[in-house]
């Protein structure tokens, strides 16, 4: 607990124990004593907040309501009903302030990714400074338990990594020699030396850190509703208060007394404290809840949006499929197998294209390179070289069709490299995107959540996309697609989806920019390699996981209902105790207790939203 909020529960604590000593069998002098001695310690803060709101033009808030209504009661000689208004007021603020606490907390905790120094390599000596005055190109040295301070290449040494921090997942990475390393993660073991390719304010840490600081900015519809419903419920609320005070009794109906205790009753009972903070903390705990499980979400509106997707839609690669190929099929024709990897791998060995990464990942053994030579790429066909002596070429059917060669077998639904040498075919390598396993479930996950339509883009051939589409079991597929036509599909599902509900894209945040800026929700996946995606996106999942996106979605859903729950009985039990103070059949003590219960009820179950992901 912090300080204020001790400070705040010893103030309480005093106050009561003074009402209640004001009680016992006291002289009157004493016992009004106590009650103002009591009132003052709970009611000064909320008496001086009241007077500058209303020296700044903000005249009616709580503060206003809680000090005209005891203002009121010591007027008319009620002064124990005076201090329990204040009292139980401040122990209504109390709860507020703590389930506040505790919500920021949840999300506080991302704070401590934020690293304190760097070790910085300068002239042979390790020199501790702060982490925003190192330079892109300069060697830091991380230790074993210390915070990695910017984003980098590990040039010496290898570790594992605790991610947990900016991913959710709990399993260490390990890294060595030639990995890039993210600021934020926590080095378990080892030492490394890494060479930094950001500035701090560039850092995935820094860029982390200001989307979770300016994440409740962005308000909800329901929030800003609070907000509109507070401006004009609580003038009208004192104007019809002012109305029972002086009204019925200048018409007659019983005494001035009785009806200004009505009137402060009323008062009391109208406090919108339970509105004001319970609807926020909702969407606060969902913000923070999301961050949990490694999902960052920008703004409450995004919350709310994700509660009512109609239709989602996934770019292919990168967010379906792992993004990297591995062989799926090796079919010789007239040689072996391991010819025809080996061949494919030398031809392949210069190129960085991701199919030749996977030939050359599966060809184990090391490659001589003397035997290799005038190697020549055709774009937008493939590679030719001679091997040994021998011309070979490794391409696509494109490259066949220069040698004439036809009639062949040819993989289905992959992209396949065809060998020839010397003129003659001698088979291919298949090679496949892998689906992600967590991808398989999502579309039926999805739908068991009430998302009506899934839907895939893609740049990839008709064939691959039909085959992935398949396996993951997607309603509509769209394929060869350049960035333009992902755009203008967007645009058309936008028109097609009922006007209440919302469309989400979920791509990698580079090339998808355009598609996630015009979506109702843009989702980046694996947003901690991309700094495009914490820029382009509403919500960034900070892994390659889709079934991200099912947790992302029951939380949003979560926090509204809560949200929903708190507006309905707030304004139910207000209403219906309003009527009743009005009508003089509540007093100041069951205005007391219904504005109190109301809110602290209000505000532990906004707190719930805290727990929407559990691990």
């Amino acid at each position: 607990m912090s300080k204020k909020l001790k400070k705040s529960l010893w103030l309480i604590v005093a106050a009561g124990l003074l009402f209640v000593l004001s009680w016992l069998p006291v002289l009157k002098d004493v016992k009004v004593g106590l009650l103002i001695i009591s009132y003052l310690i709970v009611g000064w803060e909320i008496i001086q907040k009241a007077l500058r709101n209303i020296l700044r033009g903000h005249v009616f808030d709580e503060n206003f309501l809680m000090s005209l209504a005891t203002f009121g009661a010591w007027y008319l000689g009620e002064y124990a009903e005076a201090v329990a208004v204040m009292l139980f007021f401040q122990v209504g603020e109390f709860f507020q302030k703590y389930a506040v606490n505790r919500s920021r907390q949840s999300i506080s905790d991302l704070m401590d990714i934020r690293p304190d120094y760097a070790n910085v390599l300068r002239q042979n000596k390790i020199v501790k400074t702060s982490p925003e005055d190192v330079k892109i190109g300069e060697i830091i040295v991380i230790k074993a338990g210390e915070k990695i301070p910017l984003d980098g290449l590990v040039i010496k040494g290898s570790a594992s990594l605790n991610t947990s921090a900016l991913t959710g997942e709990s399993l260490p990475q390990d890294i060595s020699k030639g990995d890039e390393v993210l600021s934020g993660c926590i080095n378990l073991n080892g030492v490394i030396e890494v060479k930094t390719t950001k500035e701090y304010g560039a850092s995935t840490v820094a860029k982390i850190l200001d989307l979770v600081e300016n994440a409740s900015s962005q308000k909800a519809e329901l929030e800003n509703f609070i907000t509109r419903f507070a401006k004009w419920y609580t003038p009208i609320v004192v104007i019809l208060a002012l109305i029972i005070a002086f009204v019925p009794p200048l018409l007659g109906f019983d005494t001035f007394r009785e009806w200004s205790y009505r009137a402060i009753t009323f008062l009391v009972i109208s406090c919108p404290c339970a509105l004001v903070i319970s609807i926020p903390l909702s969407f606060f705990g969902g913000i923070g809840a999301a961050s949990k499980c490694g999902v960052l979400v920008k703004g409450g509106n995004y919350l709310e949006a994700l509660a009512k997707v109609h239709t989602a839609v996934f770019d292919k690669t990168g967010t379906l499929t792992k993004g990297s190929f591995i062989i799926s099929e090796i079919s010789p024709q007239g040689i072996s197998k391991k010819s025809l990897l080996e061949t494919a791998a030398y031809v392949e060995s210069m190129s960085s294209h991701p199919v030749a990464l996977a030939i050359k990942a599966a060809w184990k053994d090391k490659l001589d390179l003397k035997r290799i030579s005038k190697i020549k790429e055709v774009a937008g066909k493939g590679i030719m070289a001679e091997l040994d002596g021998k011309k070979v070429a490794a391409g696509n059917l494109k490259m066949l069709q220069d040698f004439g060669i036809s009639n062949i077998t040819f993989p289905k639904d992959k992209t396949a490299v065809y060998i020839v040498i010397d003129g003659k075919y001698r088979g291919f390598i298949a090679v496949e995107d892998e689906v992600k396993t967590t991808a398989i479930p999502l579309s039926h996950n999805l739908k068991q959540q009430g998302i009506k339509q899934t839907v895939m883009l893609t740049g990839d051939n008709k064939r691959i996309a039909s085959r992935v589409g398949r396996l993951l079991k997607i309603d509509k597929i769209f394929a060869e697609l350049l960035p333009a036509d992902k755009l203008a599909k967007i645009e058309q599902l936008m028109q097609t989806k009922p006007q209440t509900s919302t469309l989400l894209f979920v791509g990698d945040g580079i090339n998808d920019a355009p598609s996630l800026a015009r979506s109702d929700i843009g989702i980046a996946m694996g947003g901690i390699g991309s700094d495009a995606a914490l820029e382009a996106a509403d919500v960034v999942i900070m892994t390659d996981e889709p079934s991200k996106i099912i947790d992302a979605v029951k939380i949003a859903r979560g926090t509204i209902l809560i949200a929903q729950e708190n507006i309905v009985f707030a304004i139910g039990v207000k209403l219906l105790v309003l009527v009743l103070g009005a009508l003089g059949l509540a007093s100041i003590w069951a205005a007391v207790f219904a504005d109190v219960g109301v809110s602290v009820i209000a505000i532990l179950n906004a707190a719930r939203a805290l727990r929407l992901y559990k691990k």
